[in-house]
């Protein structure tokens, strides 16, 4: 069930903004702020990012990652 969320004192410019924006999304405020906290709610905090990426092993590289670039580029022509 879809719960009721109640921002209160959001200055007026900033609801001018928001406002505009939903307009010319064609959408009313309402619809347009759900959009974007769906977007936001999305997305890792950076204290999830941080978190996830201090859990990735790092990876094991048979060879030095600057010698295979240098190769890379010199094949390349550049």
């Amino acid at each position: 069930m879809a719960k009721l969320i109640q921002v209160k004192d959001v200055p007026e410019p900033v609801h001018r903004t928001l406002k505009s924006r939903a307009a010319l999304a064609g959408l009313s405020l309402n619809e347009y702020l759900r959009q974007e906290l769906t977007q936001l709610a999305a997305r890792p905090s950076p204290d999830e990012l941080r978190q996830t990426l201090h859990s990735i092993r790092p990876a094991a590289m048979d060879r030095d990652p600057v010698e295979v670039l240098r190769e890379i580029r010199d094949e390349g022509g550049a």
